[in-house]
């Protein structure tokens, strides 16, 4: 996906772009409850516990759903169209995110197909993408 996203880390988001500047995915996890999150903040979610930690995780997981844009933002190619996909992580957790890749038909994603992380550039940083495994 070529695009004009520039990521603008926060102190919160920093973790995330700096593992992902690597090609590493990470998350937070609770020390208290054990439940993953995503997006990143310094509580948890699910108990409001301040006890959490960043966690590499192996970014994999399966598409949810996705919608299909035909006009995405320059500099994109508008000959490529863009899909915008909703991904659960094998932790449980829900990424937006893009599929890339060559899918042999975008219309027909198949839904709880497996999907990996992989990584685009953008600017200075990177920014987690994913592909359909399997060559779908």
């Amino acid at each position: 996906m070529a695009g004009g996203f520039t990521p603008t880390p926060t102190p919160d988001t920093a973790p995330f772009w700096e593992a992902a500047k690597e090609e590493r995915l990470a998350i937070q996890q609770c020390r208290s409850c054990g439940r993953h999150y995503f997006y990143p903040r310094d509580f948890c979610p699910h108990c409001s516990s301040g006890d959490v930690e960043w966690h590499e995780i192996a970014g994999t997981g399966r598409l949810v759903s996705y919608v299909i844009n035909y006009r995405p933002i320059p500099p994109a190619d508008p000959a490529t169209p863009q899909i915008i996909a909703l991904v659960e992580l094998d932790e449980g957790v829900r990424m937006l995110t893009n599929i890339v890749g060559s899918p042999a038909d975008p219309d027909c994603l198949p839904l709880d197909a497996p999907v990996f992380v992989g990584f685009e550039p953008r600017g200075d940083w990177k920014l987690p993408v994913f592909r359909l495994a399997g060559g779908k």
